[in-house]
């Protein structure tokens, strides 16, 4: 029998629906966004594995005969009929949620302006494009790039996956659930994989919302397994992994609405005290950064060579290394050092201006050897 990490993570890469989607797991409930922010690209991201996804969907199919023709109850729909959430939801036709992760409520490093520019409300993104991935370095000098998915704090939201009674593997078609979205208090990009029970004649995606989990009182067991899957508005592209992770968005329910989020398995996460594990990295702005002037640290951008975008921003681990975390300790280093910069022990070596500025979800997607 696989272990229970094993079963979520292949279930989170499984593409079986025949979209380009995966759904994975995620849940709610759980704290975001601590750390200082300002405009500008900053991050460092934890990433975790075990994401799971929603595989086949039942189109149209009732159970036990209960629907009625245009009857509602609680708002759930499936061609006309339902029945207090007894006829399963078609993924497919469900209505999607509204997703922006550029909101005042959302962003913290980055919010939409005018001067910006950032995607709008359900505006797919274009992650492969700046200011939303980094080129940095590793701890042994590895030229490293990451993606920059904004200030997340270590308590993840729940995401919750369903398992028939008896059963070793999630209900094949449902997608996973989560209570949060960007903009909602408690969202945050890392979830904490919670199972539910859910009787043996189940029907997939009869069940889309943490509210109807609770009516129906599933039981609900907690698990150590962490996950790193940003929701973000269909169509938004990540197109680089470290390894073989698969670059597609997964769909998942959020209040019987569909979500859509990426998933980053670079290194298996588990819950380090109840909270997500964090790894620190280092770096530095155009200006240092100086509580008198709005322009400094991030608002200013990184330090990168004449020429490029490679930075001097140094990670402590890279995801082959045990402690690797994609949720970043942010430590801000003296300017005036950029050049001597080149691994860990040079950062460490480096003037320290300000320690713990900010958790940020990096995922390394790229690790190319140092010459």
């Amino acid at each position: 029998m696989l272990p229970m990490f094993a079963v979520l993570a292949l279930v989170a890469c499984d593409t079986s629906d025949g979209d380009s989607t995966t759904d994975g797991d995620m849940a709610e409930d759980g704290d975001a966004s601590d750390g200082d922010a300002s405009d500008g690209d900053m991050t460092d991201g934890d990433t975790t594995d075990g994401d799971m996804t929603d595989g086949d969907t039942p189109d149209g199919d009732m159970t036990d005969g209960d629907t009625t023709d245009g009857d509602t109850t609680d708002g759930d729909t499936t061609d006309g009929d339902t029945t207090d959430g007894d006829v399963p939801k078609d993924p497919d036709t469900a209505e999607k949620a509204m997703i922006d992760r550029f909101s005042e409520a959302a962003g913290t490093l980055m919010v939409r302006t005018p001067e910006n520019g950032l995607p709008g409300p359900n505006q797919p993104i274009d992650f492969d494009q700046g200011p939303f991935i980094t080129k940095g370095l590793g701890p042994s000098g590895e030229k490293v790039e990451y993606y920059n998915f904004d200030v997340m704090s270590r308590t993840p939201a729940p995401i919750f996956a369903l398992f028939r009674e008896g059963e070793d593997m999630p209900v094949e078609g449902q997608l996973n659930i989560v209570d949060v979205i960007p903009g909602d208090a408690g969202y945050n990009d890392f979830w904490n994989v919670q199972k539910v029970a859910v009787p043996a004649d189940y029907v997939a995606n009869t069940v889309t919302s943490l509210t109807e989990i609770q009516e129906k009182g599933f039981d609900i067991e907690g698990t150590d397994i962490v996950v790193n899957c940003p929701i973000v508005p269909e169509g938004s592209t990540a197109t680089k992994r470290f390894g073989d992770g698969d670059t597609g968005l997964t769909r998942g329910w959020y209040k019987g609405k569909v979500v859509s989020y990426f998933n980053f398995v670079e290194k298996d996460l588990m819950l380090d005290g109840g909270q997500t594990p964090v790894s620190d990295i280092y770096v530095t702005f155009n200006i240092n950064p100086d509580p008198e002037n709005p322009a400094s640290g991030p608002a200013s951008g990184f330090v990168t060579e004449e020429g490029s975008d490679q930075t001097h921003n140094v990670v402590q681990t890279i995801p082959t290394d045990a402690p690797y975390s994609p949720l970043w300790d942010v430590n801000i280093y003296d300017n005036a050092d950029f050049a001597e910069v080149m691994n860990i022990t040079d950062a460490l070596d480096a003037a320290l201006l300000v320690e713990g500025a900010a958790l940020v979800n990096c995922p390394i997607v790229i690790v190319t050897p140092a010459r």
